[in-house]
């Protein structure tokens, strides 16, 4: 009897040894399973990541001059762009806007490098042809505003041609200008908030061996233009003649998104008849002299 029990008891472990075994094979087979799955989930997750970082690093230059010529409605064009949106260069373009057929460019090539410095993104940009040095902007967003910073320089920050502007269609694409525009800053901030640009600071822009294809004088005279900065006011133009035929002045004011400027141009004694074409052009004559009203 007791022979028999264990016999009975050795057949029934016999029987349930095999579904055993099988079980614990079909769970380590499903454990593999979700392993393998969630490997290949992670791996995914890896290999999307390190393509969003690739895609920032290396964004291409042509992605910032889309940007620019957006934001400037297409009056500012980086042609030909190279490299990356963090390290690029491209050639400079003026033009009137959508439509317009006027265009300018700058000879020689624009580069820029863009980082971080604190808080701001520092924006870095050398031109051969007309930025000495460096000029250094630092751009600062926020919800709903952006400061934009013009880095003091040492001296002048740069020279261009005034010829440059007639890409922007009229009234430059009519005066046609030579000479240079130097421009010279102690540090200037902008600052836009809800649609409307507030400045700060101060900057100088000197017109240098000005002339025009409007009149037969080879050389008009050299004039400067000074920007004074009052966040609560809202900044302020003053043109005044440094030497020449063509006598100018005037004041002007920046409110909100309108420019306000009141002069007077007049010839000096013996060149009024050449310039009488351009004082013309200027403004409404009294007499000698012409009234500028913009805004």
């Amino acid at each position: 009897m007791a022979l028999s029990l264990r016999r009975w008891r050795s057949a029934r472990t016999a029987t349930r040894w095999p579904g055993s075994m099988h079980a614990e094979s079909t769970l380590a087979q499903l454990a593999w399973e979700r392993r393998r799955k969630a490997a290949a989930r992670w791996g995914w997750a890896g290999l999307l990541c390190g393509a969003l970082v690739a895609l920032v690093v290396f964004a291409p230059a042509a992605w910032l001059a889309h940007a620019v010529a957006a934001y400037s409605n297409d009056r500012l064009l980086l042609t030909d762009a190279r490299g990356t949106v963090w390290n690029g260069s491209a050639v400079p373009v003026l033009t009137g806007g959508p439509g317009s057929r006027s265009a300018t460019l700058l000879s020689g090539r624009t580069s820029w490098q863009i980082g971080l410095q604190g808080t701001a993104v520092q924006l870095r940009l050398q031109q051969n042809c007309c930025i000495r040095d460096e000029m250094v902007l630092l751009l600062r967003p926020g919800a709903g505003r952006l400061s934009v910073q013009l880095q003091p320089g040492r001296g002048p920050i740069g020279e261009w041609p005034a010829a440059w502007l007639a890409g922007l269609g009229a009234p430059w694409n009519t005066l046609q200008l030579s000479g240079l525009l130097r421009l010279s800053s102690n540090g200037l901030t902008l600052d836009n908030a809800a649609g409307r640009w507030r400045l700060n600071g101060q900057a100088e822009l000197e017109l240098v061996g000005i002339g025009s294809a409007m009149t037969p004088l080879e050389r008009l005279g050299s004039y400067r233009l000074r920007l004074d900065g009052n966040a609560a006011q809202g900044p302020v133009f003053t043109l005044s003649t440094v030497e020449g035929v063509l006598q100018i002045s005037g004041t002007g004011q920046w409110t909100g998104s309108q420019l306000r400027f009141r002069g007077e141009a007049r010839a000096a004694p013996g060149a009024e008849g050449d310039l009488d074409n351009l004082l013309n052009f200027f403004g409404r004559r009294q007499g000698a002299r012409s009234i500028i009203s913009i805004g």
